[in-house]
């Protein structure tokens, strides 16, 4: 009897002491609780996003936009490139085959593993203009001879959105585009078949800025987009 009056007082005083716990540090418990359940849920979704922020290709956007859909027609978009070109364009710059003072480093700091995830994500994605073009009848019809003359579409791809290791041009910015161009037609850049330099070097200073408006002004096709 005695035994069962000392755990009854025992169980009583606990229930108490709960009670009070309860009352003085609730609102901190529940807190805490919560704290630790939206924990949990930003560790399942930095999971299911391969990792924590930011991800390689969340931290592209300050030039190349979000998702890599550049708005500027200076920054050339990612979005849609072939896998094979973006990943080779990545290693092109890593290895000071193609110059550039801002790619070079933050290539070179990138994995293999990195490049091909890089790749992969921006070759999903579904591609955009990069700017809304001013109307020019006449220097769109020439840049339309100019790049049918030449057969562009057999390595760009018959909707000129890029193929295997040949980027798309449809869409991508008409300063970009230019700017490119006259660094083949120079010798600047080096295209490893020799294929650019020689049709660009066929180019005049005219012919550019016509090729760089009708190409600006495309809307790159989403259903050939990405083609491996």
């Amino acid at each position: 009897m005695k035994r069962a009056k000392i755990l009854g007082i025992t169980v009583a005083v606990t229930v108490a002491a709960a009670i009070g716990a309860g009352a003085l540090y609730g609102r901190d418990l529940l807190d805490g609780m919560r704290f630790e359940k939206a924990m949990y849920q930003i560790g399942a979704a930095d999971k299911a996003d391969a990792g924590p922020w930011p991800q390689p290709h969340e931290t592209c956007f300050v030039c190349h936009g979000p998702r890599g859909q550049s708005l500027n027609a200076w920054y050339p978009a990612l979005t849609g490139q072939p896998k094979a070109y973006i990943a080779g364009q990545l290693h092109a710059f890593a290895n000071d085959q193609r110059a550039n003072p801002y790619m070079g480093p933050l290539a070179k700091d990138l994995t293999d593993a990195q490049i091909d995830a890089l790749a992969d994500y921006f070759a999903r994605q579904a591609p955009a203009r990069n700017e809304d073009v001013a109307a020019d009848a006449a220097l769109a019809k020439r840049g339309l001879e100019l790049v049918q003359a030449r057969s562009c579409q057999a390595c760009h791809g018959a909707q000129l959105t890029g193929k295997d290791q040949v980027p798309r041009l449809a869409g991508q910015g008409e300063d970009y585009l230019a700017k490119q161009l006259a660094a083949f037609k120079s010798g600047a850049r080096k295209d490893p078949t020799g294929a650019m330099n020689g049709l660009a070097a066929t180019l005049t200073s005219e012919d550019i800025p016509a090729v760089a408006r009708y190409l600006a002004g495309m809307s790159p096709s989403q259903d050939n987009a990405g083609t491996q």
